[in-house]
């Protein structure tokens, strides 16, 4: 199926035949739709402390049976044009993910949130940047969303390395904007527009 069939995602044409979330792959990746099987590898992957340090929405410890709930998630918020969530899996091992990658979409305003996590093992291979290029791409041609933007903690600049790479730029620095295990951190966004 070509992209151009998933063209005008809009959620008043969804109905129970929606079309179904596709697979986009890269020079080394493969994004996939979250099976309920993935939920073992992702609860293993998000014990992580350095992961749910660099997040803002993900525990430490991650709760038991957290994976399982936010996969079971995933299908209703792709049919109601809300989210589009992938499994990072390597091109040679497309069962087992070692990350995660998606778009939080906001229908009204054609834009989106992205945000990505990849696990520890699989740090600095450039995974993170290869599938958001992939998933921003995807964004602007398919969904036709207007804006992508993302935001992460100021004390992780690899996120920032990897929204430049992608060709997003600095929108703003918000000083003790969220607060993480007590702290207050500041926060940096980014953002790109489709040209």
């Amino acid at each position: 199926m070509s992209h151009d069939e998933y063209l005008s995602f809009d959620s008043t044409e969804l109905s129970e035949e929606a079309i179904p979330q596709p697979n986009l792959t890269t020079e080394r990746l493969t994004l996939r739709p979250f099976w309920e099987a993935d939920a073992e590898q992702v609860q293993s992957l998000l014990q992580c402390r350095e992961i749910a340090a660099n997040t803002i929405s993900i525990e430490h410890p991650y709760p038991a049976g957290a994976a399982r709930i936010w996969i079971n998630t995933h299908q209703k918020k792709w049919q109601g044009s809300e989210a589009a969530i992938f499994a990072i899996c390597e091109n040679t091992n497309t069962h087992t993910p070692v990350g995660a990658i998606g778009l939080e979409i906001n229908a009204k305003h054609e834009n989106a949130e992205l945000g990505y996590w990849i696990g520890e093992s699989w740090w600095g291979r450039g995974y993170c940047t290869e599938a958001a290029q992939a998933l921003v791409d995807f964004g602007f041609s398919t969904l036709g969303l207007k804006k992508i933007h993302a935001h992460f903690m100021a004390k992780n600049p690899a996120s920032g390395r990897v929204l430049r790479k992608i060709g997003m730029e600095k929108e703003g620095h918000m000083k003790s904007h969220i607060k993480k295990w007590g702290i207050f951190e500041d926060v940096i966004f980014f953002g790109t527009v489709r040209s």
